[in-house]
């Protein structure tokens, strides 16, 4: 985003524990960061709404500005394709959000409903209320078409063991942001002194199992690439 265009275009963004001033490059850089981890990590992450929202009213900044150019101003048009790049990124993170919470819908809700108070929303309020609303209706129309028509032992059926669910053992390329030490590779072992360990140096990129290096992605240690 060019610095001329964008000078006065700044924004709030908030979160559970401090407000950081940014300007309009700081904010589609945080966002398309959250872009890409969400389009290639297997599950759903933490809603990044504050995002999207800063970027939104950041746009309107931005559509004023340009009406503010004086007309046949060759910089119109650069400013415009800027717009709508962003326009696209924001569309795509949304609708990959939407396709994942629709594929793995009963076991976002499940994690969303058993998370713990210091654990952050993975549904924004609109997501919650989506999810809530296709659940059941997947469910009433299993019901309908399949269910009622099978012997009454089987029209219960446990929605935990049978849903699908995200493959967290898939593998991913990542960058190291910041140097990361004793990084297990097996962390689902409960012998973890005798487990693999590897170390992530700043800059350097990897591809590795995504379930050792989630909570690296959930902190911004590492970025998806």
């Amino acid at each position: 985003m060019s610095e001329e265009f964008s000078e006065n275009v700044e924004g709030e963004y908030s979160s559970d524990e401090e407000e950081v001033e940014m300007t309009a490059a700081d904010v589609l850089q945080k966002l398309e960061e959250a872009w890409l981890n969400e389009k290639f990590a297997p599950n759903l992450l933490e809603s990044k709404v504050e995002i999207v929202e800063c970027m939104l009213e950041q746009m309107e900044q931005m559509e004023e500005n340009v009406k503010r150019c004086k007309k046949g101003d060759f910089r119109i048009i650069v400013h415009r394709m800027e717009i709508d790049r962003i326009r696209y990124v924001l569309s795509s993170y949304l609708r990959i959000r939407l396709e994942k919470i629709e594929k793995y819908v009963h076991h976002v809700l499940h994690k969303e409903s058993t998370r713990g108070p210091d654990e952050p929303n993975m549904l924004s309020p609109e997501e919650f209320a989506f999810a809530k609303e296709f659940a059941e209706s997947s469910e009433s129309h299993a019901q309908q078409v399949v269910l009622r028509h099978m012997p009454p032992n089987l029209q219960n059926l446990d929605k935990q063991k049978l849903v699908p669910k995200p493959n967290l053992d898939s593998y991913v390329f990542l960058r190291a942001n910041e140097r990361q030490e004793h990084v297990l590779i097996e962390p689902e072992l409960e012998d973890e002194q005798n487990a693999d360990v590897v170390d992530l140096d700043a800059g350097s990129q990897y591809i590795m199992r995504y379930r050792p290096i989630g909570s690296l992605v959930a902190s911004g240690a590492v970025s998806l690439i």
